[in-house]
């Protein structure tokens, strides 16, 4: 569930902009409405981790589903920070997200900040330009990333909740990349292990119905 809910009964009360709307919790399995794989619906983002260690060879293993992503112009401005429990980055990693993140992905194996080039040399040009897809593709990496995660046994949790001039600070980010998102990686934790608070929180959640997210020809 986004960081910017709150818990309300059964229920998640979201900030959407200026907008409130409910996004309940699942107390069952999730069914698609429509054909699709497993392990999509298998896929969600826990907070109780059990700090186990992760390997450079699982992590690279991530990376090379991302890196399969469709990109405008093949340009692949995806980049991928990461650092491992316990090595030399990972207190940086772990100062850099906002205290609440924090407090609980501190317990992950792997801590990642993705990022994306700001700049790209379309085709037939010399000089790099805005690239205008550049969250949008980096996104298309992320999910790949995710779907592998899960069909490894290992759970993904993205976050926005994270500081970004730290987060450019300890990636060396520099002008030209943005830092889009952090990312905790990592084998699920026992709930209990979660501040009660945040245990009655930890669970699959809902989607809206294809219905209401796609549309023929022209938005109702």
């Amino acid at each position: 569930m986004p960081d910017d809910c709150h818990l309300i009964g059964a229920a998640a009360l979201c900030k959407q902009g200026a907008i409130l709307f409910e996004r309940p919790f699942m107390t069952e399995p999730r069914i698609a409405d429509h054909p699709i794989d497993a392990h999509i619906l298998e896929r969600w983002s826990p907070r109780s981790f059990d700090a186990s260690e992760l390997t450079e060879a699982e992590l690279n293993t991530l990376f090379e589903a991302a890196r399969w992503a469709p990109s405008a112009y093949n340009y692949q401005p995806w980049r991928f920070a990461w650092a491992l429990r316990g090595d030399a980055y990972w207190d940086d990693y772990v100062s850099a997200l906002m205290p609440f993140n924090a407090s609980w992905a501190s317990k992950a194996s792997a801590l990642l900040f993705i990022l994306s080039d700001r700049m790209i040399v379309p085709p037939g040009k010399s000089e790099p330009q805005p690239a205008g897809t550049a969250s949008f593709d980096a996104g298309a990496a992320w999910g790949l990333m995710a779907l592998q995660a899960t069909k490894l046994g290992l759970s993904t949790h993205a976050m926005a909740g994270f500081d970004p001039v730290r987060a450019a600070q300890v990636t060396h980010a520099g002008d030209r990349y943005k830092v889009e998102v952090a990312v905790a990686i990592g084998r699920r934790g026992d709930v209990s292990a979660l501040p009660e608070a945040l245990q009655s929180r930890e669970g699959p959640s809902g989607r809206l119905p294809v219905k209401e997210i796609s549309f023929n020809g022209r938005r109702a």
